[in-house]
């Protein structure tokens, strides 16, 4: 069973923690983290794009010209795709870019990028951060610091909560690179962009409740 230093605020170590072998000690699979990845992406696209075709296209009920006598060629309508302002072929329209990926594939992905993070020696467990007692933008900064994870700037941190928690949440708002996630909405996009995974103990217990 894997284990891995357990940090307080100050970023001393009180101990050490057990990482459930299901989630921490799994085959990276890279190529389901891939589908993965690309899946995610995907379905964040909107697909609100439109073009429009040369029927929804306003005018064209005239003929431009005689069809004969001109010397040019015959034309029927102002509207067609080789006109300027004209209707476009094959444009895009609204459609759904979502990838449906089946849920053994998404767990896998989800512990290949668990199991890939703590080899790279990117998560750090925090026993609390208590920002009820002071809820300012400087002490969590300071906090990070401690852990190794950076001023929240540089470094891209993804920080894992057990629950809703606004004193954290208006603490990290103002740090461009830090992102605030619960233990139960992780994803693989955001556990591979981030350099530093910063995860509160109860959270940690959440996440094998949830994901072992």
């Amino acid at each position: 069973m894997p284990q891995t230093t357990l940090y307080d605020r100050t970023g001393a170590s009180v101990g050490t923690v057990d990482l459930a072998d299901a989630l921490f000690a799994a085959p990276v699979n890279e190529a389901v983290l891939h589908q993965a990845v690309v899946a995610q992406l995907a379905s964040r696209r909107l697909g609100t794009h439109d073009t429009r075709t040369r029927g929804e296209v306003r005018g064209g009920g005239k003929k431009p010209y005689r069809q004969k006598g001109t010397g040019r060629a015959r034309q029927g309508s102002r509207v067609a795709p080789h006109y300027r302002g004209g209707g476009v072929v094959f444009g895009p329209h609204p459609r759904s870019y979502e990838q449906k990926l089946p849920k053994k594939m998404r767990r896998l992905a989800l512990r290949s990028a668990l199991t890939a993070k703590l080899n790279d020696d990117a998560i750090r467990v925090i026993d609390a951060f208590a920002m009820a007692d002071e809820p300012r933008t400087r002490a969590f900064a300071a906090v990070l610091t401690a852990l190794n994870a950076g001023d929240g700037h540089e470094k891209r941190v993804l920080v894992v909560a057990p629950a809703k928690d606004e004193p954290l949440l208006r603490s990290a708002a103002n740090l461009p690179s830090v992102t605030v996630i619960l233990a139960d909405s992780l994803n693989v996009v955001d556990l591979l962009n981030a350099d530093a995974i910063v995860i509160e103990q109860p959270a940690l217990e959440r996440i094998e409740e949830v994901y072992a």
